[in-house]
C-alpha cells in the first residue's frame, strides 16, 4: 500500500471571524501529483496556507503519520513541507544563487552547492542569470526560481499555489512540463492549486474540486477531466 505523505481530515480554517474552509478531507500519497481546483474564492489558497501553518486552523493534518495541526510554519518547513505561494515570493534584492542558498537554510549537509548546480541544469536560464538580481527576472524566470528555491530544502511535499498566475501560455506549458519531470525523476510529491484545470489535470494523478470551502468532487485526473460537470465549470467546455 502506498504511504500517505499528507492526510487531512475535517479541516476548518479562515481569517479572523470569516470561515473559509468547512471540513475538508483529502490526502496526498507518496510520489503523487494532486491538484486542487475551484473557482476564485473557493478556498484553494486557504487550504495550502492551512497545511503550511500560515493561518489558524482546526482539524487533523498529518505529515507522514505525524500531526502538524498545531505546528507553526517554520517547524512545518523543517518537517519537510515547502510552499511556493502566489506571486512567487522571491527575494528581489538577492541574486539568483543567493535565493537558492536561502532555500537551503535548514540544511547542514555539504551538498548545497551540488544541488544548486542540479537546479541550474533543470532550469538553464537561472544558471545563465546566477549573479543577477531576482527582482530583475521575468515573471516566468521568477517562478522557476521560486520552485527551485523551495526544492533546495529537499522537501517531502511541495505545495504550489497558482504557479501559472500572470504568465504567458508558452511559459506555463514549460513550467508544468518541468513539474512533471521533477516528479518523475526525483519522486517529489506535489499538491498543486491551479485555475488552469486542463493543464494541471494533464500532469496530475488525482484531483479535488472545492466549492465554497467544501469538497465538491474528487477522483483520478483522467476521470475528472472527462466529467461533463467539471468540464463545463472548470475547463471551459
Amino acid at each position: 500500500m502506498t504511504s500517505r505523505v499528507l492526510d487531512v481530515k475535517n479541516l476548518h480554517a479562515g481569517y479572523g471571524p470569516i470561515a473559509v474552509l468547512h471540513g475538508l478531507d483529502f490526502h496526498v500519497s507518496e510520489g503523487e501529483i494532486v491538484v486542487i481546483l475551484g473557482a476564485n474564492g473557493a478556498g484553494k489558497t486557504t487550504t495550502l496556507r492551512a497545511v503550511s501553518g500560515m493561518i489558524e486552523r482546526t482539524g487533523s493534518i498529518e505529515l507522514r503519520g505525524n500531526s502538524i495541526a498545531a505546528t507553526k510554519a517554520p517547524d512545518i518547513v523543517r518537517a519537510g513541507v515547502a510552499h511556493v505561494p502566489q506571486g512567487r515570493g522571491t527575494l528581489p534584492e538577492l541574486s539568483v544563487e543567493d535565493n537558492l542558498r536561502v532555500g537551503a537554510y535548514i540544511r547542514n549537509d555539504n551538498e548545497v552547492n551540488a544541488d544548486i548546480d542540479q537546479w541550474f541544469e533543470v532550469y538553464p536560464v537561472l544558471g545563465q542569470r546566477r549573479d543577477q538580481r531576482a527582482g530583475s527576472l521575468s515573471g516566468g524566470e521568477q517562478q522557476m526560481l521560486a520552485v527551485a528555491r523551495a526544492l533546495m530544502s529537499r522537501p517531502s511535499l511541495l505545495l504550489l499555489d497558482e504557479p501559472s498566475l500572470g504568465l504567458a501560455p508558452i511559459i506555463v506549458s514549460e513550467l508544468f512540463a518541468r513539474f512533471a519531470e521533477i516528479n518523475r525523476d526525483l519522486g517529489t510529491t506535489m499538491l498543486v492549486v491551479e485555475q488552469n484545470a486542463q493543464l494541471a489535470l494533464g500532469i496530475a494523478d488525482r484531483g479535488y474540486v472545492i466549492e465554497s470551502g467544501e469538497m465538491f468532487a474528487e477522483g483520478p485526473a483522467d476521470q475528472l477531466i472527462n466529467d461533463d460537470s467539471i468540464r463545463r465549470a472548470y475547463l471551459g467546455v
